[in-house]
């Protein structure tokens, strides 16, 4: 996008943007990542874009890297030494966000990165890795009007995929685009909002004060006035940032090779073995169970068999399907090391299009439905309802918060199986990190009268 501007115009208000606030429905940024990577077209970008982010992420022991593609030495041109002081600009606005972040800066000319395109796209890889996982990769908004700023954000764009997620940070929009009538330059659904604690706001607004050449007026000549007057950096000192997703929704499941990968390059995803999350979970799965034994369990999404062993101790036969072959080995480890409990066989498929033979009187849906497309979903529920017996039950349990590259969240999977006629609900856990439902056929009965029942 292509957007004629002058930093010396009062732009619009923040009042305006305040009273507009195209953002009101926006859901969080979802920051559960390994690593985050912050690009900058130019220096300060960086804080004014993501500082509270880049505060919020260092504050929760996440891996910062910042990659500066300029030295931004065009804001004042007669000024020969600029491009050093902003390099000193960025690293002292760092301490102040991220003391431990890794900082690197490319060097590329200011107003010049279309012609380098290639160059930083190659330190974007490089610095990426040949198998990301578990990445935020937030750069310059590729809408937002400045040349540089649209190819630094390209750049990122064409790194998005599995492991990868692109947000864009706006700086010069807030300037330019009429608040009321921004949603014909973003689109409403990609709107993210990052609140700020008191302490990740402290920190972006000392880490602003340290960008002396852009805020303040380099001399008292023409010309030499701040960059960023005070109503342009009001839109900075919000108790929230605001990000651009590149994608609105994964339309495909998440395939096969994603898994494997991940289980292949962590011997502890998502933390099955050490998170307490994920013990009280099962906990709180094995304890809602409303029967004391079952016959035949099915378990859709097993991994690495964590909660194959507690089904195995309230059933009689358990049978685990996966589609990574990597999650099912030590799996079968687990099972072979188990002291008690039921028979307990695994089986390699991909759900749904390929589905375990048999009938169940449990059927056990766990951290997996939002990782399918809306229509895979479907012809998921259509499948447990085949495969459950006339009196069989089905657990779902699903973690509630966005997941970066999932087509649906924990609670839309919820909604749908809500939605079905082949079952009632009978008992729902609702908090804020996860929602568990037990669903059963017909109408449900009391407990107690349902105790001989397998």
């Amino acid at each position: 996008m292509s957007v004629s501007f002058d930093h010396r115009d009062p732009g619009s208000a923040e009042a305006d943007w305040l009273a507009a606030a195209p953002w009101a429905d926006a859901p969080g940024l979802d920051i559960s990542i390994d690593r985050l990577v912050i690009v900058a077209a130019h220096p300060d970008d960086e804080t004014l874009g993501a500082g509270g982010l880049i505060a919020t992420a260092a504050a929760s022991a996440v891996d910062v890297s910042v990659i500066v593609a300029t030295d931004g030495e065009a804001s004042h041109p007669a000024l020969p030494e600029l491009g050093a002081r902003r390099r000193l600009e960025v690293a002292e606005a760092l301490r102040e966000l991220a003391p431990r972040a890794r900082l690197r800066f490319l060097g590329l000319p200011d107003g010049g990165l279309r012609e380098s395109a290639a160059a930083l796209r190659g330190a974007l890889e490089r610095e990426l890795g040949p198998m990301p996982f578990g990445v935020l990769l937030v750069v310059p908004w590729w809408g937002d009007g400045h040349r540089d700023h649209r190819v630094a954000g390209e750049a990122a764009l064409a790194l998005s995929g599995p492991g990868v997620h692109v947000v864009g940070y706006p700086i010069w929009m807030w300037h330019w685009a009429d608040p009321h009538d921004v949603d014909a330059v973003v689109e409403p659904e990609r709107w993210r909002m990052l609140p700020l604690s008191e302490d990740a706001l402290a920190a972006k607004a000392a880490a602003v004060s340290r960008h002396t050449s852009q805020v303040s007026a380099i001399s008292g000549a023409e010309g030499d006035e701040p960059i960023l007057h005070g109503g342009m950096l009001a839109h900075f000192a919000r108790p929230f940032e605001l990000f651009v997703d590149a994608e609105l929704r994964a339309p495909d499941s998440v395939g096969r090779w994603t898994f494997e990968d991940i289980f292949r390059r962590h011997d502890n995803p998502w933390g099955f073995e050490t998170s307490w999350y994920e013990q009280r979970k099962r906990a709180v799965l094995i304890a809602a169970l409303e029967r004391a034994r079952y016959a035949q369990v099915l378990e859709l999404g097993c991994a690495t068999g964590a909660l194959t062993i507690d089904l195995a101790a309230r059933a009689d036969s358990v049978l685990g399907v996966d589609v990574s072959a990597v999650a099912l080995e030590r799996a079968g480890h687990r099972a072979a090391a188990a002291l008690a409990g039921g028979e307990m066989r695994f089986d390699q498929l991909t759900l749904p299009g390929e589905w375990p033979v048999g009938r169940f009187d449990l059927v056990v849906l766990s951290e997996l439905g939002y990782y399918w497309s809306r229509a895979d979903l479907d012809i998921a529920r259509a499948r447990i309802a085949q495969s459950l017996t006339a009196d069989g039950h089905l657990v779902a349990c699903h973690w509630r918060h966005p997941i970066p590259d999932a087509p649906l969240t924990g609670d839309e999977v919820h909604a749908v199986l809500d939605s079905d006629p082949a079952w009632t609900r009978s008992v729902r856990h609702l908090e804020r990190d996860f929602v568990l439902d037990v669903y059963r056929r017909g109408e449900p009965a009391a407990l107690a009268g349902d105790e001989g029942a397998r």
